[in-house]
């Protein structure tokens, strides 16, 4: 079975936005060890899920080839299919992605097929659920050492759920990888 993974920047006190999503928190360039960690991370995905808000952003902010990455990181952004949760959109406006509804319904249908494993890169409302709902098999919360004090939590409010930390690893830039897995 396919495994799936969330991959998500958050700050020291589990917040992927402020208030409003602002990003302005993320100061700190990646060091090379950051960028392999998470090349080994995404080397066996073949699809990305990502809620629509981000996938707004994020698809065509990837398909205008942004100088500042190197074409392997394009390349997979560009050319990994999609699947884009959204209660709002009937059909894909984007090239390379469907629209689905129902996160768990979609999770449970794309682990089934064959193929490489899933990530998701937010946004937060999508995480939420998806925490809330039990469908991610690992997750990689990539640590900024930054406090925010309030803004969109990565977990849900209501909601207890025991995970296992099976990795943490500091990074040259000063960030960290913390590693959690559902256990079993």
């Amino acid at each position: 079975m396919r495994t799936f993974k969330l991959q998500v920047q958050v700050t020291a006190d589990g917040f992927m936005g402020g208030p409003s999503g602002e990003m302005d928190w993320m100061t700190l360039s990646w060091s090379d060890d950051l960028n392999a960690y998470i090349e080994a991370l995404t080397s066996g995905v073949d699809t990305i899920v990502l809620g629509r808000g981000l996938a707004e952003g994020f698809i065509p902010a990837w398909e205008s080839r942004p100088a500042h990455e190197d074409d392997a990181s394009v390349d997979f952004m560009i050319n990994t299919p999609k699947v884009v949760v959204s209660r709002t959109l009937a059909e894909s406006p984007w090239e390379n992605a469907v629209v689905v509804a129902d996160p768990a319904a979609a999770v449970a249908e794309l682990k089934a097929r064959p193929g490489g494993d899933l990530i998701a890169y937010g946004g937060s409302s999508l995480v939420r659920s998806l925490i809330a709902g039990g469908l991610l098999d690992e997750l990689h919360l990539v640590v900024n050492p930054v406090s925010i004090g309030r803004g969109l939590p990565v977990f849900p409010e209501d909601g207890y759920q025991r995970l296992a930390l099976t990795g943490a690893t500091r990074f040259d830039c000063g960030m960290a990888v913390l590693k959690y897995e559902r256990p079993e």
